[in-house]
């Protein structure tokens, strides 16, 4: 059941634009005990519905800017790839490690952007 509360979450969240992965892997490394790269694989796999759905809402609401497209997605690929290419270099310990450095960056980051947001 925990499993199932933690994938629901980290699809709504995921929907909303805020990056359901922070919620996904950490639940799939702590309490199903999995590899950190397989879980990012999987957490890869559930971002494609969470993402079309999203980018259906952004279409619906004529928020997607056409002219940059492109860019968007070639970027994206490249970022893809190498990244990729990079996790599987990198040991298990060393990435789970640097995912977790990331996740602490990014709460700071954010507590400090809403903090001085009017």
């Amino acid at each position: 059941m925990t499993v199932f509360t933690a994938a629901l979450f980290s699809g709504i969240i995921s929907g909303m634009g805020i990056g359901g992965g922070a919620i996904l892997i950490p639940a799939l490394t702590l309490l199903l005990h999995l590899p950190q790269k397989q879980a990012q694989v999987i957490n890869l796999i559930y971002f494609i519905p969470t993402a079309a759905a999203a980018l259906f809402g952004h279409i619906k609401n004529k928020r997607i800017e056409k002219t940059v497209l492109p860019y968007m997605i070639a970027f994206g690929l490249l970022g893809c790839t190498i990244g990729s290419f990079a996790a599987l270099a990198i040991e298990d310990t060393a990435l789970s490690k640097m995912f977790g450095a990331f996740l602490v960056f990014m709460g700071v980051r954010e507590f400090w952007t809403a903090k001085k947001a009017p």
